[in-house]
């Protein structure tokens, strides 16, 4: 890479850092990133989407198009560890590593504009991959600009450092937050019969929470995490008579993510029916599986042993979610790991900030599978 291009990479990724903005909120990032493009390329074509926007390179023709996508929220985790470029904005930070994914792929775009590439080449930023809606809306740039393959990567701790780590099929688990309301009716604190009290409907449910996970019942993995429990008030005359029970859902597969959220839903439905309670089901940050096509995997290993970068095989999905399966339902890609260390502080911690290292490891590989030379 560039010098010159890897130290605007680095300096953006510090800027970024400095004001970062939570989902749906990323006004500042957006504008800034299009600026840095603006500024420091003469052949992308800019388009502004509102909430995102992608950079275009035509290479003419009928040449294929290809895509790669960084995102760009932050998280409400306050920044506690002392950095030059730490987060000046209380309670959020880029503790996820989103602001190295964007520089990265800006400093791609300024390696691209300069050398030329032999292929229609769109840089994606996205929005909102915190509460997994951000894909969902950027997903129509793939019709739009009839792509024919796009590429991502993340940051990762826990794994070799600027290692490049792949796996074939599902990457990563899909998830939903489900809230089961469960309402019943009042009642003096002194007369608890006189009413419908949803906090033995809920306890039943938490308790055959392990039966209904239970992996026998299922080929791959699947968990149900139980988030929060808020029943009743801090009233002690009145007994409670209204609950939430809140849960993640999370399966390897997806269609073994929505049969655990039927059983879960039937068990609620079958204790409100019993006890006179009545139900509301609502779910929110939905993620689909992260499920990888084989071929786009096997050019990440290509580039990565051209390129000389140790090339490390995943032995399972991580259980985490991402947005970006919405892409590989649209068309075929890979979602490949750079990563940060067997030791390094875990994504989403106090402790974490992006190494600004495998910055470079990202440009390249997004080089070698934009065909561009070696």
């Amino acid at each position: 890479m560039d010098k010159k291009n890897l130290e605007l990479a680095i300096q953006l990724r510090h800027e970024l850092h400095a004001h970062p903005e939570l989902s749906y909120q990323e006004v500042w990032t957006k504008q800034h990133l299009i600026n840095f493009i603006k500024k420091h390329t003469t052949n992308l074509v800019i388009i502004d989407k509102g909430k995102y926007f992608y950079a275009k390179y035509m290479a003419g023709g009928d040449k294929p198009t290809i895509a790669f996508r960084a995102d760009f929220d932050a998280l409400p985790i306050p920044e506690t560890i002392y950095l030059p470029w730490k987060s000046t904005v209380p309670g959020v930070s880029h503790k996820c590593g989103h602001d190295g994914h964007s520089a990265t792929l800006a400093g791609f775009a300024l390696e691209v504009d300069q050398m030329g590439a032999d292929r229609n080449i769109i840089f994606l930023f996205q929005h909102a991959e915190e509460t997994g809606q951000g894909a969902i809306e950027c997903a129509e740039v793939i019709n739009e600009e009839q792509i024919d393959e796009i590429y991502g990567y993340h940051n990762m701790s826990g794994i070799e450092f600027n290692a490049v780590h792949v796996i074939d099929g599902t990457a990563h688990c899909a998830s939903k937050g489900m809230s089961i309301e469960m309402i019943g009716s009042s009642a003096h604190a002194s007369q608890p019969e006189d009413g419908v009290n949803p906090s033995f409907a809920i306890a039943r449910i938490i308790e055959t929470l392990p039966d209904l996970t239970a992996q026998d019942k299922y080929e791959g993995l699947v968990l149900c995490t139980i988030v929060q429990v808020d029943i009743g008030s801090e009233n002690y005359g009145i007994a409670a008579h209204k609950g939430v029970l809140r849960l993640t859902i999370r399966a390897e597969k997806e269609a073994e993510l929505n049969t655990l959220q039927q059983r879960v839903e039937n068990l609620a439905l079958k204790l409100g029916s019993e006890q006179g309670i009545k139900e509301h089901f609502c779910y929110q940050d939905e993620f689909p599986e992260t499920v990888n096509h084989k071929d786009s995997v096997d050019k990440v290993r290509q580039v990565a042993v051209d390129k000389g970068f140790p090339l490390r095989e995943l032995t399972s999905p991580y259980r985490a979610s991402e947005d970006y399966g919405h892409y590989l339902k649209h068309v075929k890609g890979a979602y490949f790991y750079i990563g940060n260390g067997e030791k390094y502080p875990q994504i989403h911690t106090y402790e974490y900030d992006f190494q600004d290292e495998i910055i470079e490891t990202g440009v390249e590989m997004f080089k070698g599978l934009a065909g561009m030379e070696y």
